[in-house]
């Protein structure tokens, strides 16, 4: 039995089951809720705050918490990298109690700054002009007063100057009495300017505080900036000097080649010849090893029923690593290396070429170009440095054109491939095109910099290409804390779902993107079912140079029906390496680990894949793969022309907000802010874009409220619910996901909008 004792909106107190390491089991503990900080105690009645202090066994800030539940009791709050409470409560109602007891506390944790953030506030050009008007209110009143002084003042002398001339005692009487009004009068005028002096100068001590805080802030955010620009002018300079050093040491290495040498008949494994190269190999731990869970250093064993997931920093991980070669004479039969005697079996001969463009129809070519906008970069910059990205307000400059489910729909630019992979019988061979695929999603960003619109609440995206390209996707923002999309995607063949929400931070030099979600395809004939997870993108020189972006980590692409994987890896970039930028090697195995293809390419050009042949594991700590003839499986198609003017766009990309008749009321199409930046009229979209923006505060606000008002009532406080999408439990991965209800086509044929929300 849950005892929960609810304080006001900030404190929350009762038991709840935390999940603990070393037991391997949920124990008993006590939670306290208080000033943005959930802690837990071994008992709960102590009886000063030295002993809570000193009994308490963990705590952690709800400020840059995720928070969310897997099934009708568990509740999961990471804090992005260094915790990871799992609890349970003892009811559904209980543990919502607690859920939005959480959200409340990690709200006002966001609203209420700290003492520190009170000493070095943001400056505001609304307070300025306040202070401004508020001294100029106080020097008007005190010009006022003084005029007043001068009026009454020479009214004083002039009656003193009439009473020294009279003779009359009558008459003296008379001018006595007016004497001391006027006297009156200038004492009350000048007690007045006493006063309003005294106003002048509190309210000005008060303001050249609040002056100097700001000063000192300003001045604080512009050493920063100064020292991250000297660091990375040096850095630059270091990089070049020591990658002019590396280029001239290739070269010498290259004229010392002896002619004729066997080192001649080797090529780089990139120029898609026959080659030699070497693949990761996968690690024997579950696929998607990136969770919130693996985020926390308080965690390092996690429950069975938990999915794991791989570190971000690739150095972490023990990588095993197979070298594979590929000889092919000119009859195209695969040579064995150390000997030019042709092997028995022949490669099979495949020519995948580029993907067809399709019919388009009469779809537009062409957007408006964009405008030539300066601005001022210092002004956002200093204060986005160490936020999350998503609560960054960002103005349109930085954007482009399309909504982040756009951009999720920008993934099939390349759909053709998954049509292809539906075709195969061999469950190997079809998991090399889903490769190829999830490789072909990254090719948009290599010229792309800008950053898509954040959706709101409630927004969707539908795009039906049924007739032309064979598929039509729906597109949903069903959460707001953490932002998460979810896509149902339908093609002839296949079905591809996806929860798309990620963590990110800006850190001056840098900008790192990490995925959360999993997303699922699955064959209609095979009943292959597929997941995987997105790698890390990285945008660098945010501040100082051109932008550029990068894609690296590791990705396992699981078959859950026989338990065939694909391990890729995705290089970094580096000015040191000698292997060619953007690379992506992979090795597709069956369940027993034994290695079947091998891919290799670029992300931004293209991928090959060759079938293996044989292996070699007389060397224990590197086995040798020989493979048949590589074949083209993807190819990046040339980008329209005068694309540099369309934010670099692909075909697609241009077509995605093409304004369509029909479709939701909180569809894309009609966000008019992004309307707005498309036709060029920036400075619109930017004031459009802050009024949809304090919308969607104001009515989250209003639920905060309602939910509160319910908590004091006893009530169960009313969350938001997606229109199109479901939460439920995920069958292959164990997690709750959010899955397409099927109600979006049939409703749009009878175009009833009733159920959707008014957030434009």
């Amino acid at each position: 039995m849950s005892e929960s004792r609810p304080q006001h909106q900030s404190q929350y107190r009762g038991w709840l089951y935390k999940w603990t390491n070393y037991l391997r089991g949920y124990q008993k503990r006590w939670f306290v809720l208080q000033n943005g900080l959930l802690s837990y105690y071994r008992a709960w009645r102590h009886r000063s705050q030295a002993e809570m202090a000193h009994t308490c066994r963990g705590t952690i800030n709800l400020a840059n918490a995720f928070i969310h539940t897997e099934d009708s009791n568990t509740i999961v709050i990471s804090n992005g990298g260094t915790q990871t409470f799992y609890l349970k409560a003892t009811s559904e109602v209980e543990r919502q109690k607690w859920v939005t007891a959480l959200e409340l506390a990690k709200n006002d944790a966001h609203s209420e700054p700290d003492s520190d953030e009170e000493e070095a506030p943001e400056p505001d050009k609304n307070e300025l002009q306040n202070m401004l008007k508020t001294l100029s209110s106080k020097l008007e009143d005190m010009n006022t007063c003084n005029d007043l002084i001068s009026k009454h003042g020479s009214g004083l002398q002039r009656a003193l100057t009439e009473l020294e001339t009279l003779n009359n005692t009558d008459d003296a009487g008379s001018k006595l009495k007016v004497v001391n009004e006027r006297a009156t009068m200038f004492r009350i005028t000048s007690n007045a300017m006493i006063n309003a002096c005294s106003e002048y100068l509190e309210s000005a001590q008060g303001q050249v505080k609040r002056l100097q805080k700001i000063v000192h802030f300003e001045q604080e955010q512009r050493m920063k900036l100064e020292e991250m620009v000297e660091q990375l002018a040096k850095d630059q300079v270091s990089l070049e000097t020591q990658a002019k050093r590396s280029m001239h040491s290739k070269v010498s290495d290259n004229k010392e080649m002896v002619p004729g040498s066997d080192e001649e008949d080797f090529f780089d494994a990139l120029d898609y010849q026959a080659n030699e190269f070497e693949v990761a190999l996968p690690n024997k731990q579950p696929s998607h090893r990136r969770t919130i869970s693996d985020m926390s250093v308080d965690s390092q064993i996690i429950p069975d029923d938990r999915s794991s997931v791989s570190s971000d920093n690739d150095e972490d991980r023990d990588t095993q690593e197979a070298r594979v070669y590929s000889h092919i004479n000119t009859d195209g039969d695969t040579v064995s290396q150390g000997n030019s005697k042709a092997v028995a079996k022949k490669a099979p001969e495949r020519q995948l070429t580029s993907d067809s463009q399709g019919s388009r129809g009469s779809r537009r070519p062409v957007i408006p170009l964009k405008p030539n906008y300066s601005l001022n970069l210092w002004s956002i910059m200093k204060n986005c440095i160490g936020k999350e990205l998503s609560k960054i307000p960002m103005p349109v400059n930085f954007n482009e054109p399309l909504s982040m489910l756009q951009r999720l729909t920008e993934e099939f630019e390349y759909s053709s491939i998954l049509d292809k992979a539906g075709a195969c019988e061999d469950s190997a061979e079809q998991l090399v095109h889903v490769a190829a695929f999830t490789i072909s999603s990254f090719s948009t960003t290599i010229n792309r910099s800008t950053k898509p619109f954040n959706p709101l609440l409630g927004e969707t995206y539908e795009c039906d290409r049924m007739d032309d390209l064979g598929w039509r996707t729906l597109a949903e923002q069903v959460m707001h804390h953490p932002p998460t999309a979810a896509q149902y995607t339908e093609g002839k063949e296949w079905i591809l779902w996806q929860e798309f929400s990620m963590t990110s931070k800006f850190r001056g030099k840098y900008l790192q993107i990490i995925p959360l979600g999993i997303a699922h395809l699955m064959f209609k004939k095979s009943g292959n079912h597929y997941t995987w997870r997105k790698v890390t993108t990285t945008v660098h020189n945010i501040i100082v140079g051109k932008l550029w972006v990068d894609h690296h980590g590791e990705m396992d692409i699981t078959n859950h029906r026989n338990n065939d994987k694909c391990h890729l890896k995705y290089s970094a970039y580096s000015y040191f390496s000698r292997e060619k930028p953007r690379k992506v090697t992979g090795v597709v195995t069956d369940a027993g680990g034994k290695a079947k293809w091998v891919l290799t390419g670029t992300w931004d050009r293209k991928m090959e894949g060759a079938q293996v042949l044989h292996v070699d594991d007389s060397n224990k700590g590197k086995p040798m793969f020989e493979t048949g003839a590589p074949f083209v499986i993807w190819e990046r198609r040339l980008l329209p022309p005068g694309s540099e003017r369309m934010y670099h766009f692909t075909r697609l990309a241009i077509e995605l907000n093409e304004f369509e008749e029909g479709v939701a009321p909180t569809d894309c199409r009609r966000r008019p802010d992004q309307r707005l930046m498309e036709d060029g009229n920036w400075d619109e979209a930017n004031k459009c874009k802050l009024r949809l923006e304090e919308k969607q505060r104001a009515t989250r606000k209003r639920r905060e409220a309602e939910a509160e008002e319910a908590l004091k009532k006893g009530e169960e406080p009313e969350v938001h619910k997606p229109v199109w999408f479901e939460k439920k439990k995920d069958e292959s991965t164990g997690s709750m996901i959010h899955t397409f209800n099927n109600r979006y086509w049939e409703c749009k044929d009878r175009q009833d909008w009733s159920m959707c929300p008014d957030i434009y």
